[in-house]
């Protein structure tokens, strides 16, 4: 993607919207506190400024702007057949956010969301009320960070550290927290929770420095998740998705070697391994977004409402990976996609 100059854009979150209702929210006004020079605009909802017309969601990219709002309406969502359930036969996602603070060209919420602006719904406690009220029923498996990067955001929300106190409380929960970030300030604050596994999503750094804007260095994510192994944290490794390039063999050959060398692949929990897979919906609308993005104007193949690699390709990529982790983890341990 073509680099804008940054002078011509005002700084992150220089504006922040606030829906009426959550003006006197104490997370509001922790969040608040951490941006005194802010422009702060009252709202009614959300929506009158996350889903207005016409928004140029690249240019947002450059300045994105806080929405803080309540979530209303449901709270918990089953998962989508495009991800992963690790086995796990009540698996859920939830929304405590939406948008991220990375701007990666094959990211689905470009072709979810309307805006690149960020949405934090400060009634977390709410979302805690409708987990406990599931609870009552069966144990659950929540994807707490697939629609943003919480963990990218902690140092401003602190959302992190309040699910893992609140997981702490319930043995039958079980939450992953997905993340590119790399910031190893987290370490002090994050208390150790079994039922807290952080899945580290990885690319090659081809693949980072082509479309992964904004994240850190391959090497600086291997880092933290190898700081987080050794500090008891449960870690999970995603090559998901596998993007494809120009000599992808190389280039993941490569990384899985950097892997090895950061990380005893058997003190994780598991891995993921799956190519890029997207719903026809989100695909049309990313294109549309990204005209001169490689990785979404592949001539993917369409079925059953979905775009993903040709068999051929798909196959040849997953197999790579599959085939050099069969040598370090049991094969119960990789959790592979399947359409």
């Amino acid at each position: 993607m073509k680099k804008l100059k940054e002078d011509y854009f005002n700084p992150f979150f220089s504006h922040i919207y606030i829906e009426k209702s959550v003006r006197n929210h104490p997370r509001t006004r922790e969040i608040l506190e951490k941006f005194p020079s802010a422009r702060v605009i009252e709202i009614s909802h959300y929506k009158d400024v996350f889903c207005r017309r016409k928004q140029n969601v690249r240019l947002q990219h450059c300045s994105q702007n806080l929405i803080l709002a309540a979530k209303h309406g449901a709270l918990l969502y089953e998962g989508a057949p495009v991800c992963q359930s690790f086995g796990n036969p009540r698996f859920y996602y939830t929304s405590c956010m939406m948008n991220c603070v990375f701007d990666c060209e094959y990211c689905y919420l470009k072709g979810m969301y309307p805006s690149a602006n960020i949405v934090i719904f400060v009634n977390l406690e709410n979302i805690f009320a409708e987990v406990e009220r599931r609870l009552k029923h069966h144990p659950l498996y929540l994807c707490v960070s697939y629609d943003t990067d919480l963990l990218a955001l902690e140092r401003i929300l602190g959302y992190v550290k309040e699910w893992c106190l609140f997981t702490e409380k319930h043995p039958d929960l079980m939450i992953e927290v997905r993340t590119k970030c790399a910031n190893k300030q987290f370490l002090r604050d994050l208390r150790q929770v079994p039922g807290v596994i952080y899945a580290f999503t990885l690319s090659p750094q081809a693949v980072i420095e082509a479309c992964e804007h904004h994240t850190q260095p391959l090497t600086e994510r291997l880092s933290f998740a190898a700081e987080m192994v050794r500090a008891g944290h449960p870690v999970r490794l995603c090559f998901d998705p596998m993007i494809y390039l120009p000599e992808w063999k190389c280039h993941y050959g490569e990384m899985f070697e950097q892997v090895c060398d950061f990380i005893d692949l058997n003190e994780i929990v598991d891995v993921s391994v799956g190519t890029f897979r997207i719903s026809q919906d989100y695909l049309k609308k990313m294109r549309r977004q990204e005209p001169d993005s490689a990785v979404v104007w592949f001539p993917f193949q369409k079925e059953n409402g979905f775009y993903h690699y040709p068999d051929s390709l798909m196959e040849q990529m997953e197999s790579f990976l599959i085939e050099k982790l069969d040598k370090k983890i049991p094969k119960e341990k990789i959790f592979r996609w399947r359409k």
